[in-house]
């Protein structure tokens, strides 16, 4: 092997050597770092969805293909709607879920345990009725009014869509009488089913425009969408509903449907989350959320929603963030998992970086130690073949032998060429002695 090639495999290894102790500490601290703050999410995530042919269930799928291209599976979980949903979220059967505003009761411990990402639609209260019902109780065979419902067949939905919660509120606050209303709580398909075959007056769902029964409805003859003429004092008497108007035509502008403007009263659906799930999905749902909901529909202009406004819990920091701050740099040029990575350690490096600068001072004189000791803990054999010289309690035979041992060691040392003077040093003070030796 070349003398160069091995000298400076040796100041490699002298270096490793030296260095080791600290390289393996900033090893160690940054493991735990990582580990303490988990900066990869899960590879799967359940969002809670709702019914069959639902909006919920369609949005849910989106949110399934979108992740799905960040390598994060979207378990869906079907419910029968919002107050489900939100106890899903209590029992940690669901990290993420649709809930509406207002359609399910909140418990004290609630806002400790859940956060919101933000609202994302409006969801309009849909109350359809038969136009041969109508005629019953109104002349005109329109209704307009809750009051109205009274002695009609009506179905508010299964007690998990938190329709019926937000029905008996409505209803109560037009001093509605229970009993007054012969209410039913069948789910949507079989209502609806139900509702056509004349077995129902009237059918109350609380959906985005999305919903594949909502859209079938209001272009079925003789179904008619009720006019909430009172939507602006709805609006004023409950925090969690927006009034709104369904426009003339949007449904179908051929078939001018719906023939004059709607009024309606409308939730606002957020999406909700467990406090323990990892704050990257959530920066995914959340940012997800700006494509999904963003684009204008029928009851909201382009990126009016998602929105941090009609949230009845905290929003996260990173639902916050995503909805009302640009996309962050790393993220506009780097895949998702590197972005977040760096984003959630970048602190932790620099305070390692910090800690680990001054500690790195002690490497070189570590070096160095190494590197001259190879040298000089000869000297203590050379100084002790003197002292027995000089004392005389040996035969100079001897120490010759002695000395040129020492001299085979020290020949096989190698050093860096930085410290080849005091390598030959030692050898120059080695045949001192033997001049010493011989003239003796």
């Amino acid at each position: 092997m070349p003398q160069a090639f091995r000298n400076t495999l040796l100041t490699l290894r002298d270096l490793i050597v030296s260095a080791g102790p600290l390289a393996f500490l900033a090893l160690g601290l940054l493991v735990a770092a990582y580990w303490w703050l988990n900066p990869n999410p899960p590879n799967q995530v359940t969002l809670a969805t709702g019914p069959a042919q639902s909006a919920y269930e369609e949005f849910g799928k989106r949110y399934q293909k979108a992740l799905a291209a960040d390598g994060i599976e979207v378990v869906l979980l079907p419910s029968d709607g919002s107050s489900a949903n939100l106890q899903l979220l209590r029992e940690g059967k669901a990290d993420v879920a649709f809930v509406q505003g207002g359609t399910a009761a909140l418990q004290p411990d609630d806002p400790e345990q859940l956060v919101s990402l933000g609202s994302l639609f409006v969801e309009p209260v849909w109350l359809f009725y038969r136009a041969d019902s109508a005629l019953k109780v109104a002349a005109s065979g329109r209704l307009d009014s809750l009051r109205q419902l009274r002695g009609l067949r009506v179905n508010v939905g299964s007690e998990g869509s938190g329709v019926p919660t937000l029905m008996d509120r409505l209803l109560d606050a037009n001093r509605v009488e229970k009993g007054q209303v012969k209410l039913s709580r069948l789910e949507q398909t079989p209502a609806t089913m139900a509702f056509l075959a004349g077995k129902l007056d009237a059918l109350v769902f609380a959906s985005a425009p999305e919903s594949l029964m909502v859209q079938m409805l209001l272009q079925t003859p003789g179904v008619r969408l009720m006019d909430f003429a009172q939507h602006e004092a709805y609006g004023r008497k409950f925090p969690f509903l927006t009034p709104v108007t369904l426009p003339r035509g949007v449904v179908d502008l051929a078939g001018n449907v719906p023939a004059q403007d709607v009024r309606l009263v409308a939730s606002t659906t957020s999406l909700l989350a467990r406090e323990g799930t990892h704050p990257a999905l959530l920066t995914l749902f959340a940012q997800n959320a700006q494509a999904l909901h963003g684009s204008a529909g029928w009851f909201n202009r382009a990126r009016e929603f998602p929105s941090t406004r009609h949230s009845e819990l905290p929003i996260a920091k990173e639902g916050e963030r995503a909805i009302n701050e640009p996309v962050p740099l790393l993220q506009r040029y780097l895949p998702f998992w590197i972005a977040n990575l760096v984003e959630r350690m970048w602190l932790v490096l620099g305070i390692l970086l910090a800690v680990m600068l001054p500690l790195s001072r002690v490497v070189p004189p570590i070096y160095q130690f190494r590197v001259r000791s190879r040298v000089f803990r000869w000297y203590g054999r050379l100084r002790e073949i003197e002292n027995v010289l000089e004392s005389g309690k040996a035969l100079p035979q001897d120490l010759l032998v002695a000395l040129d041992t020492l001299e085979a060691h020290v020949e096989k040392v190698s050093v860096p060429l930085s410290y080849a003077d005091e390598l030959y040093a030692l050898r120059n003070h080695i045949h001192l002695v033997r001049r010493k030796l011989l003239r003796t």
